[in-house]
């Protein structure tokens, strides 16, 4: 089935994995990295099987086929939306996405 892909959306051009991260260039210059551990099926790849990616719908995601992995740029700009994760690094990953300060910094601006 083809896969309609929006002109104002943002799509991935390029992907490194290394041991701890994922990095996707986007086709508006930025880039994004992200923890590995977000998604255990690449972490546990191996790095071989980490640089056999293809892109999906002209970039709206990135396909592993040996990792059996999907991920959509959608979920690496709102992982708070997509990225099933344990229950404080999806707090503070909601936190970066919104742009909020830690709960550290707050307290001291309180003073």
């Amino acid at each position: 089935m083809p896969t309609l892909v929006e002109p104002s959306e943002v799509l991935a051009v390029d992907v490194t994995c290394s041991e701890h991260s994922l990095t996707v260039v986007l086709d508006d210059g930025r880039t994004l990295s992200v923890p590995l551990a977000w998604f255990p099926r690449l972490l546990s790849a191996t790095p071989s099987q980490r640089r056999d990616w293809e892109l999906i719908g002209r970039g709206v995601g990135i396909h592993w086929d040996a990792a059996d992995e999907d991920i959509s740029v959608a979920s690496l700009l709102q992982p708070e939306k997509f990225v099933r994760l344990a229950n404080g690094a999806q707090r503070s990953a909601g936190r970066r996405a919104r742009g909020a300060r830690p709960k550290r910094a707050r307290r001291a601006a309180r003073h």
